[in-house]
């Protein structure tokens, strides 16, 4: 769309004044980004207009809408949020905000930067779930023009896409870009499956349409002698679903039987059970296969019957039962309820907030994990692990994490019912805490006042970020005492290990340092943290020591005194250039860096070490990364001399789908190349997701190139990639 047909479709829907902001919104966008290009070439602006089409045909509020075509401003030009909140309100400038990346402050790793952007986000989504929307939208957009990003931006977007993006758009219901993310990131990690699995829908598609309208002829009939106004389609299965389904059930493309399936949306629930009774009358059911989500909806709010029964040519078909309203949350999930409509009751803020409340979880775990990357990890449990739905005895449905024991359930409760509890009844018998819940058990939990609370081994046995963060709340404040003095003599072994004196690290600018860094109100706090494990002894000393490093590692000498000091003494070996030797000077020691196994053909730069001579790293290695004018840099460059032939270790990663001889495969590929392995570890996750890490012994990069081509020629291989430690 252009920008003219997205504010025509939002006038559709929206008054005047409130297209006026918009139009606002989108000139404001447009003049900041007026000397900015995407990678495809296209002008910047093109990128917030489609993102903000997208949420018009969700039916968003203004502004959402308005956040969306400014929701890059703040990042990537010089407008400030303040400038937004004078002109669009505090509403917009907060939507923004929620979306801006945390691009001015550094940090050790990628890896790091990304969870803190996303800690940031969630917690943004938690106090307004449009946040999450707009996000949504823009993500949408980026995988549809991934093409113009190297291959390797591809893949990690898309597995960004998979592991974060797709799951929360499910959690959220919006499964129309739930869907289209899935099968847009499957084309970029596994393109090969993804064109197979097209080519095969394709031959297939004729025989399928024929056949959903032989079937929609006979339902109709059925349906209009019940005098029940419906609306009946066949429903597309989606490409990743396939995929996901070949992959976890080991079947291949002709197995899979509910590519045949219908979709029935009618006026009303008494309507939805009419028309099975009808289905299940017309057709033989398959046992085992009907799921009534209008009675238990899921915690997506999504609501429907599904039921699979023997087709007119007895082949399976699926078919889904629901009403236009259930429609309409089914596709939009809960951008439904943020859709904009007058007169907005309190009823749906409330009930919107009701069915939601998992969100509110969110800020309690942000409040009670310092590290971003350990409240990436509980989010990716408790919300986009597959669940399981099970009963207390009065009736009363939960939604856990699969694999959660009672005692997830019993914090579920309540926070008291869990520090209390001493054991539980599943289906009527007694059974251990660790004891594994499936859907559809009755859980009763036992509890006694006299009980001494939870104990270490609790943590290890729940599954639910929620009760792991209500035991370590026990801890903290029933042993505050006795974690501050082990958390301070934790510590204090640490410096000592490190060869530090208490004196000179325990200052008062270190300490808070690390109490502004992990969010600590108070010194003991710190202490206590490390003494329940919240944080490591070594996270902390690493900041107490941050300054104290510094201090030693700067060398005020000139470049040429350093690089004399690094010359062998007389009549000492010749020094080992390891292939490398540095600009203009000759005999120096030299040694290879390995958090990132330089290798020949690879960019590199030397670094004046104390003691242990100039250490060569590949010049995007982030140990390495030195402001400008550093004198413990020094230009290097390899040695085309007699040692040209010398071989280097290099770290590789190998990710695929975990099948029979995958390794193997992996081997016998590697030694087509006559290459040498120095060693190598594999394993497999329950997602049937393989990992293969290896060192192999290379001359240059162009050989390096070669093993890694080689090893993407097999199949179900996703992706290979250079490692740095």
């Amino acid at each position: 769309m252009t920008s003219e047909e997205v504010l025509a479709r939002a006038a559709e829907y929206l008054p005047e004044k409130d297209v006026a902001m918009l139009r606002e919104a989108y000139q404001t966008a447009e003049y900041a980004h007026r000397e900015q290009y995407r990678r495809s070439g296209e002008p910047y602006i093109w990128h917030p207009v489609q993102v903000a089409s997208i949420l018009v045909d969700l039916g968003m509020d203004p502004d959402t809408i308005a956040a969306a075509f400014l929701h890059d401003v703040v990042e990537d030009t010089d407008v400030g949020l303040d400038v937004l909140e004078e002109k669009f309100g505090s509403q917009v400038a907060m939507l923004v905000d929620g979306v801006t990346k945390l691009g001015k402050i550094k940090y050790k790793s990628k890896e790091e930067q990304q969870a803190e952007n996303h800690r940031k986000m969630f917690v943004a989504m938690a106090k307004d779930i449009r946040v999450i929307l707009i996000k949504l939208a823009d993500r949408l957009h980026n995988m549809r023009t991934l093409k113009h990003l190297p291959p390797e931006k591809q893949r990690r977007i898309s597995n960004e896409t998979l592991e974060i993006f797709a799951p929360l758009a499910h959690r959220l219901g919006i499964s129309k870009i739930k869907w289209e993310l899935e099968d847009t990131a499957l084309r970029y990690l596994n393109p090969q499956q993804y064109y197979r699995i097209v080519n095969l829908m394709k031959k297939k598609r004729v025989e399928r349409e024929s056949y959903i309208e032989e079937v929609k002829d006979a339902l109709k009939e059925k349906l209009q002698a019940m005098d029940v106004e419906a609306d009946i389609h066949g429903r597309a299965k989606h490409i990743y679903s396939i995929y996901r389904k070949m992959v976890l059930q080991n079947k291949q493309f002709n197995e899979i039987y509910d590519l045949l399936a219908i979709r029935i949306v009618v006026k009303s629930i008494k309507d939805c059970y009419a028309v099975l009774g009808t289905i299940h009358t017309q057709w033989k059911p398959m046992p085992g296969r009907f799921k009534d989500y209008i009675a238990m909806p899921k915690a997506n709010m999504y609501q429907s019957l599904h039921t699979t029964v023997i087709g007119p040519k007895g082949d399976p078909l699926e078919v889904q039962i629901r009403s236009e309203d259930m429609h309409k949350v089914a596709e939009f999930g809960v951008a439904a309820h943020w859709a904009y409509k007058e007169g907005k009751t309190v009823d749906d803020a409330e009930s919107l907030e009701t069915k939601m409340s998992w969100f509110r979880e969110i800020l309690e775990w942000q409040n009670n994990t310092n590290d971003a990357q350990e409240f990436m990890e509980s989010l990716k449990i408790d919300l986009f692990s597959d669940m399981v739905f099970v009963f207390s005895p009065k009736g009363d449905v939960m939604e856990l994490p699969k694999g959660s024991v009672p005692l997830d359930f019993a914090y579920r409760i309540h926070t008291e019912v869990g520090n209390r509890c001493i054991g539980a009844k599943v289906n009527g018998k007694m059974v251990p805490l660790d004891h594994r819940l499936k859907t559809g058990d009755i859980v009763e939990i036992l509890t006694s006042k006299h009980s001494y609370g939870p104990s270490q081994d609790w943590l290890k046995m729940t599954q639910s970020s929620h009760a792991k963060n209500k035991i370590r709340q026990w801890f903290k404040r029933e042993k505050r005492d006795e974690h501050v003095e082990k958390g301070r003599d934790m510590i204090e072994k640490e410096i000592a290990r490190k060869g530090y004196k208490n004196k000179e690290v325990f200052t008062h600018e270190n300490i808070h340092r690390v109490m502004d860094k992990f969010s600590f109100t108070t010194e003991e706090d710190m202490y206590a943290a490390v003494g329940y494990q919240g944080i490591t002894a070594a996270q902390v000393v690493t900041r107490l020591t941050d300054t104290l490093r510094r201090e030693e590692e700067q060398d005020t000498r000139t470049l040429t005194e350093a690089v004399e000091d690094l010359k062998p003494q007389k009549g000492a070996s010749k020094a080992d250039t390891s292939g490398v030797r540095v600009k203009g000077v000759d005999n120096l020691l030299i040694r290879l860096s390995r958090c990132c196994n330089p290798v020949p053909g690879d960019e590199i730069v030397g670094y004046i070490t104390k003691g242990r001579g100039v250490s060569i790293h590949r010049a995007d290695c982030p140990n390495v990364a030195s402001p400008d004018g550093d004198t413990r840099l020094l230009d290097v460059e390899w040695d085309s001399g007699p040692q040209q032939n010398k071989n280097y270790d290099v770290d590789i990663e190998i990710s695929g789908y975990d099948r029979r001889s995958l390794l193997n495969d992996v081997l016998q590929a590697v030694a087509e190349t006559k290459t040498n392995i120095h060693a190598v570890s594999g394993r497999a996750d329950s997602n049937k997701m393989a990992r293969i890490d290896m060192t192999v012994s290379i001359q240059n990069t162009a050989h390096l190139q070669k093993v890694v081509e080689r090893i993407k020629q097999i199949s179900d291989i996703y992706t290979v990639r250079r490692v740095m430690h």
